[in-house]
């Protein structure tokens, strides 16, 4: 008999974190699909490490989720059970993660892409009203710093190398940047954390975001495509056809055999 979901607290603090550590716990997994794969031993090793760091991350998130939620009055749910107890449509990462894995170059500047808004946020939760949330974000945000220099360092080195590497980086420049919108897709449950002193609203960091990456494409001899009206939703729980296969594969034996222990 499978384990039944569990329903996270709808207290908008909780969402706020579950937005963030939804948004690390899901590009963790898709990094650790690279285990074995990368083109090249050292980069086998370090994306595997960054998907660590990313998981890491999201523990933490996940715990202080919990707790939140239980001092709002619902349940406390633990890091185990909000990674891998929830309906899919209880998840709120970003769409731009859960997208396949795609090639080394889809990868590396949608790492570019995170690690940058990442470097930005642990920045600005560093000062949160939460101390435990601004605890977390003083250490996250040396990982950030990594894991944005890694991938930057690999984005100008394929874009501004061979014909091959250029036309592969824009492809994924075309196929990615559109979904970089719903990271700054600002609602009540930004406007709530602002208030509160909790966090920024997603949508302060757009003008700093823009400007970093607007700097590494043209390092890459690379162009962002035109603005577009094209909004993902997976902050709000709607996902793409993608993220029932991820947790399909994430939830498994939890709920196959729940409390298991190894």
């Amino acid at each position: 008999m499978s384990t039944p979901s569990i329903q996270p607290s709808r207290d908008p603090s909780v969402q706020y974190l579950l937005r963030l550590g939804d948004t690390c716990l899901i590009l963790g997994q898709r990094l650790g699909e690279w285990c074995g794969h990368a083109p090249i031993l050292e980069e086998d090793i370090a994306l595997t490490n960054m998907a660590l760091d990313l998981i890491g991350q999201s523990r933490a998130l996940l715990t202080r989720a919990g707790q939140l939620g239980a001092a709002a009055g619902a349940p406390l749910h633990d890091e185990d059970q909000l990674a891998f107890l929830r309906d899919e449509r209880d998840y709120l990462n970003a769409t731009l993660v859960e997208l396949p894995r795609g090639d080394f170059a889809f990868t590396v500047l949608r790492n570019a892409m995170v690690a940058t808004f990442l470097r930005l946020m642990w920045t600005r939760l560093a000062t949160s009203s939460d101390s435990e949330l601004a605890g977390i974000a003083g250490k996250a945000v040396k990982e950030a710093r990594y894991h944005e220099q890694h991938a930057a360092d690999w984005v100008v080195r394929l874009g501004d190398g061979t014909d091959e590497s250029h036309r592969r980086m824009a492809a994924a420049v075309d196929t990615l940047w559109r979904y970089s919108s719903e990271l700054f897709d600002a609602d009540a449950v930004d406007e709530a954390a602002a208030a509160c002193g909790l966090g920024p609203r997603w949508s302060d960091l757009r003008g700093d975001w823009e400007a970093a990456m607007g700097e590494l494409l043209a390092d890459a001899g690379l162009q962002a495509p035109k603005a577009s009206t094209f909004l993902t939703t997976g902050k709000r729980g709607v996902h793409s056809e993608h993220m029932g296969y991820i947790l399909a594969d994430m939830q498994y034996l939890q709920r196959a055999y729940p409390g298991g222990a190894w």
